[in-house]
């Protein structure tokens, strides 16, 4: 088996700000849970090319590609209060949405088995029209879209313990695209109530599973063998799109979930059952504990080559079941036609 790792020396000219928990050194931790997880034999480096203009503007308008480029050219500056853009994080973000789209390509000509994006900035808070949430652009979003535009069913599943308010928001109305997102609830930015699963041509292509604090893997494991894997049978995805944010580590900053690596690693083996090799992608979202963002990416990939590494045993124990049951009566409600969506 062979790993398409996307990255570029670029990603680390982004600047996000003093003190800011989405920094350089995460690529390093990335890098350094590939080698422990032994991997290096069956990585293949690939350097991205920036995405083309028409590419970023399938899912942004202009006017956002515009500003964030003049930011950046006028020596760069706050988008939000969490949202930074130096001088040269346009070229970064550019080279992050490009990530994906070099790896599918690479994939469609034989040449590896699976890919994963490890770029900066991540994507999966930046809204059509607004980056926010340290997201200028939606990395897996720009990809998403361009395989629904060649004809392709995508299943984006999004583990990142932050809803990814930004795919939902791009894809709420589009049939040809799942979003699924299993995340904290409360927690940053405040979306992803069950009761959010598409409108218009979109309904029913929106599944969230909003997991209280301390949610442990055994719930995550549940969720995915019941309501995830299902729902994108029926669906008949033909390309799986993994929003990796490792902040659902237990010893993440930002966050109160439960999970170890050896629950990112059995959360993402069930997944590989979406789509088949040659076509899964992988991209960096969260995750700000180094160590656990190490042992955590490294697990999740090593799983995606069939290969066991767990530095941490899984978890168990934890509440969230209620969120299980609750998501099957919401879909059950959906399939016979009488569930709930919002526009």
């Amino acid at each position: 088996m062979t790993l398409l790792v996307a990255t570029h020396p670029r990603f680390l000219d982004h600047d996000a700000g003093a003190g800011h928990p989405e920094r350089p050194a995460r690529l390093a931790a990335v890098q350094a849970g590939i080698r422990a997880a032994g991997l290096a034999e069956a990585v293949v480096l690939v350097e991205p090319r920036p995405a083309p203009r028409d590419a970023i503007t399938r899912v942004h308008p202009g006017a956002l590609v515009d500003a964030i480029e003049d930011l950046c050219r006028s020596g760069g500056g706050h988008v939000d209060r969490d949202t930074h853009a130096g001088p040269h994080s346009f070229e970064a973000a550019r080279l992050a949405a490009g990530a994906g789209l070099e790896l599918v390509a690479r994939l469609e000509r034989g040449e590896g088995d699976a890919g994963f994006c490890a770029v900066r900035p991540p994507g999966h808070h930046a809204t059509a029209g607004r980056a926010m949430g340290f997201c200028l652009f939606n990395n897996v979003a720009v990809t998403a879209a361009a395989l629904a535009d060649a004809g392709e069913h995508v299943a984006v599943v999004d583990y990142d313990a932050h809803h990814g308010n930004g795919t939902q928001d791009i894809f709420f109305d589009d049939p040809r695209v799942f979003y699924v997102s299993m995340h904290e609830w409360p927690l940053y930015p405040g979306t992803g109530a069950l009761s959010e699963t598409g409108c218009g041509a979109g309904a029913g292509t929106t599944l969230n599973l909003p997991f209280p604090a301390g949610t442990t893997g055994d719930v995550y494991r549940r969720a995915t063998h019941d309501v995830v894997l299902p729902a994108l049978e029926a669906f008949g995805a033909t390309w799986l799109l993994v929003s990796a944010g490792f902040d659902a580590h237990r010893a993440d900053p930002l966050t109160g979930l439960a999970l170890t690596a050896g629950d990112f690693a059995d959360l993402t083996a069930d997944l590989l059952a979406v789509a088949p090799p040659g076509r899964r992608v992988l991209f960096l979202e969260g995750g700000y504990d180094l160590e656990g963002l190490a042992a955590s990416c490294g697990a999740a990939l090593a799983a995606v080559e069939g290969l066991e590494h767990r530095p941490e045993r899984p978890s168990s124990g934890g509440p969230g079941a209620e969120v299980v049951a609750a998501a099957l009566a919401t879909r059950a409600a959906l399939n016979n036609g009488s569930g709930p969506t919002e526009g």
